[in-house]
C-alpha cells in the first residue's frame, strides 16, 4: 500500500478540557513499513474526583467492546495478550501520567487495522474510548508527482516514507534520475497529528522526451536487509506537432483519395480534417485518415488538418483538385406566395467547368443560362396556375444534377361552375366544388328553411380534398313539393365566395315517383284528408296553434315520416309536436343524408271542394 502524503490536521477528541470528562487523543491514521515497528502516540483523561491509586489500561484490536471478546493487544494488569501480539507489543507511556503510547514491533500485514484504548481505574471506573487509531502497513515508498508536469516548466517530485519506528530509521535514495537533476534530502518531518515522515525532493525541467520516464525511490534500513522501492512514470504534457501529411493531390471524379495526418503530443491530440471551416472528420488519435471514396464535385479544394490539445496546437494544409460534374443545385427564394405577389427564386450550383442552368415547370423551360453558377427566376403577379412543382437542372460534360422545389400560391376560394344540385327519387344531392389555398371552410344554406349546415357536420356533409380542389356533398332526404334553394358559401383568410347551386331535374322531383295516375289518386286523397280534418276540428272546437296560422308561407316542419291516420294521432301533445320541428335526421348511408320530409300544412280555413 502507498503511504498517504497528507493526514488530517486535527487530533481525535471527545473532551475539550482536561480533568472534566473521559477523553482520549491519538492520531486517526498512522503508517509503518512491514517488518519494522510503530509507536502509536496516545494520551487520555478522566474526571479528577476519581483519584485512583493505580491506573491500568487495555489496548484492543478492531473492537472497543470487551463483551465482543476482541483480541487484547496489551493489558497492564495481567500482561496476557492475544497470540498475534505476543512479544510484539509493549507500553511506552506511563498510565499514571495519563500517557497510553503503544509500541508494536515486527509488523506484518495482519496487524493492520483499528486500535482502541480502555482506561481501568478500578471497580466500575472503566471506560473504553471510541477514539481509535488506524494502522496502515505499507511496503512501498510514496512518490508524489505534481498533478501536471508540462514540458519546459520546472517541477518538484518528492519521495515520502513513514518514520514512526523509534528503533529503525529509513534512508532514501533516487533511482533512474540521471539526466533529470540532483536530489535534495529534507530529512525527518513531523506531521500535525504527531506522526513522522522522511522526505527527499528532486527538482528538474522535463522535456517531451522525458514523457514516460520511470523514476524510482528506495527506502533502506541500515543494519537490516529491509529495502523498499517505489516507482512512478512521468506523464509530461506537451503540445502537438504534425509529423506526417500528404502533399498536394489531383484526382478525377469517382476515384479514391486518402489523406493522412499524423501528430505527436501528450495527451493525444484531437485531429480534425476540415474544408472551408467545415469539419469533415475528427478523432482523438495520433494519426487520422480522411478517405474520399469516389470523389464528388463538392470535394475539390483545400483541406486542413488541425491537431490540438490543452497545451497547444499545430496545423497544415493540402490541396485537392477534382474535375467534377455539377453539385446538386440549391434553391433559395419564395416557396409560399399570395396571389398577385412577385416571386423571386435563385438556383445555384458549383462545377468544373461551369454548368448550363435551366428551370422547368411541367417540361416547359422558364429560364436558362450558359456557363453560370446562378440562375434567377422572376414570376410577377403569380396566379393559382403558378402553383406546383419546379425543377432546377445543372449540367456539363461530366454529368447532370437536378433539384425539385414547390411553389405554393395562396388565394381566396373560387366556387367552380360544375357545382349543382340534383334530384333522384326522395333524395336531393348538392355538389359544391371549391378551388382554394389554403383549404377553405364550406357551408350549405337553405334560406327558405332557415337552415345552415357546415362541413363539420359529418352526418350530413361529405368532403374530400384533392390538390387545390375541395369537393363537398350535401344530401337531403325527404319528399318535397318543390326543390329547395341551396347556397354554397366558402371562405378562407383571403376571402369569401357564395353561389346558389342550380338544380338539375328539379321538375321530376315528385312526379317522377308517382306518375300521372298516382298524381290523380294522391290529389283525391289529399282532398279527403282536408275535409276530414276540417269536420273534426269543427266538432271539437279546437283553436289553431300559432305555429299553424294561415298565411302565404306556412311554416315547414321536419319529421321522420309523413303520416296522417286520424285526429288523435294528428294532434299529439304540445311537447311532442314542438320536439319534431326542424329535426335533422341521422346519417342513413354514404354520403350522409339530411332528412327534410315535410309535414302537412293546415288547410282547415281554406275553401274546399
Amino acid at each position: 500500500m502507498i503511504f498517504l502524503a497528507t493526514l488530517p490536521l486535527f487530533w481525535i477528541m471527545i473532551s475539550a478540557s482536561r480533568g472534566g470528562h473521559w477523553g482520549a487523543w491519538m492520531p486517526s491514521t498512522i503508517s509503518a513499513f512491514e517488518g519494522t515497528c510503530v509507536s502509536i502516540p496516545c494520551r487520555f483523561d478522566f474526571p479528577d474526583e476519581l483519584r485512583p491509586a493505580v491506573v491500568h489500561g487495555v489496548w484492543y484490536f478492531n473492537s472497543p467492546y470487551p463483551k465482543n471478546y476482541p483480541p487484547v493487544v496489551f493489558k497492564s494488569r495481567t500482561q496476557v495478550v492475544h497470540e498475534s501480539f505476543q512479544g510484539r507489543s509493549r507500553l511506552l507511556g506511563d498510565l499514571g501520567l495519563r500517557n497510553c503510547t503503544l509500541l508494536l514491533s515486527t509488523l506484518s500485514p495482519e496487524l493492520g487495522g483499528k486500535y482502541y484504548f480502555r482506561g481501568d481505574l478500578g471497580g466500575y471506573n472503566q471506560y473504553t474510548f471510541s477514539e481509535h487509531s488506524i494502522l496502515d502497513i505499507v511496503n512501498t515508498p510514496n512518490i508524489v508527482v505534481p498533478p501536471e508536469v508540462v514540458a519546459g516548466t520546472e517541477v518538484e517530485v518528492s519521495c515520502m516514507v513513514p518514520d514512526n519506528c523509534p528503533e529503525l530509521r529509513p534512508e532514501l535514495s533516487w533511482l533512474g534520475h540521471e539526466g533529470l537533476g540532483e536530489p535534495t534530502v529534507l530529512g525527518r518531518l513531523r506531521e500535525d497529528e504527531g506522526t513522522w515522515v522522511q522526505v527527499s525532493l528532486l527538482h528538474f525541467v522535463p522535456t517531451r522526451e522525458a514523457n514516460g520516464h520511470r523514476l524510482g525511490c528506495q527506502a533502506a534500513f541500515p543494519n537490516t536487509t529491509l529495502q523498499f522501492e517505489g516507482y512512478a512514470s512521468l506523464d509530461v504534457k506537451y503540445p502537438p506537432v504534425i509529423v506526417e501529411m500528404n502533399s498536394s493531390v489531383e484526382a478525377i471524379e469517382g476515384s479514391h483519395v486518402s489523406l493522412l495526418c499524423g501528430a505527436d503530443s501528450n495527451p493525444p491530440p484531437l485531429l480534425t480534417w476540415m474544408r472551408d471551416g467545415m469539419v469533415l472528420r475528427e478523432a482523438v488519435a495520433e494519426s487520422l485518415y480522411l478517405d474520399l471514396e469516389e470523389v464528388t464535385p463538392g470535394e475539390d479544394g483545400v483541406y486542413a488538418c488541425l491537431a490540438e490539445n490543452a497545451y497547444g496546437q499545430d496545423n497544415r494544409t493540402v490541396e485537392l483538385s477534382v474535375m467534377y460534374a455539377p453539385w446538386k443545385p440549391t434553391v433559395n427564394g419564395t416557396v409560399v406566395a399570395i396571389e398577385g405577389e412577385t416571386v423571386s427564386i435563385l438556383c445555384s450550383t458549383q462545377s468544373n467547368p461551369d454548368p448550363i442552368l435551366t428551370i422547368f415547370k411541367e417540361k416547359q423551360i422558364l429560364a436558362t443560362v450558359i456557363y453560370e453558377s446562378q440562375l434567377q427566376l422572376e414570376l410577377p403577379a403569380v396566379t393559382p396556375e403558378d402553383d406546383g412543382e419546379y425543377w432546377c437542372v445543372a449540367e456539363n460534360q461530366y454529368g447532370q444534377r437536378a433539384t425539385a422545389f414547390n411553389l405554393s400560391v395562396e388565394f381566396a376560394p373560387i366556387i367552380l361552375l360544375e357545382s349543382h344540385c340534383a334530384a333522384a327519387r326522395d333524395t336531393v344531392q348538392c355538389l359544391c366544388v371549391v378551388k382554394s389555398n389554403p383549404e377553405p371552410s364550406v357551408a350549405f344554406e337553405l334560406p327558405s328553411r332557415n337552415v345552415t349546415v357546415n362541413e363539420t357536420e359529418r352526418e350530413f356533409v361529405y368532403s374530400e380534398r384533392s390538390g387545390l380542389l375541395l369537393t363537398s356533398i350535401l344530401t337531403i332526404r325527404g319528399q318535397a313539393q318543390a326543390p329547395p334553394r341551396v347556397i354554397c358559401t366558402s371562405r378562407n383568410l383571403y376571402g369569401t365566395q357564395s353561389l346558389e347551386l342550380p338544380f338539375q331535374g328539379a321538375h321530376r322531383l315528385m312526379w317522377a315517383k308517382i306518375g300521372p295516375v298516382g298524381a290523380v289518386v294522391a290529389f283525391a286523397i289529399l282532398i279527403a284528408i282536408v275535409c276530414y280534418i276540417t269536420q273534426t276540428r269543427r266538432k271539437k272546437n279546437v283553436t289553431e296553434s300559432s305555429s299553424f296560422s294561415g298565411g302565404d308561407n306556412p311554416h315547414v316542419l321536419y319529421s321522420p315520416e309523413f303520416r296522417i291516420s286520424g285526429a288523435p294521432d294528428k294532434y299529439e301533445s304540445e311537447k311532442q309536436r314542438l320536439g319534431s320541428e326542424r329535426r335533422l335526421l341521422g346519417l342513413r348511408g354514404e354520403p350522409p343524408e339530411l332528412d327534410l320530409s315535410y309535414s302537412h300544412s293546415d288547410l282547415g280555413k281554406r275553401p274546399t271542394k
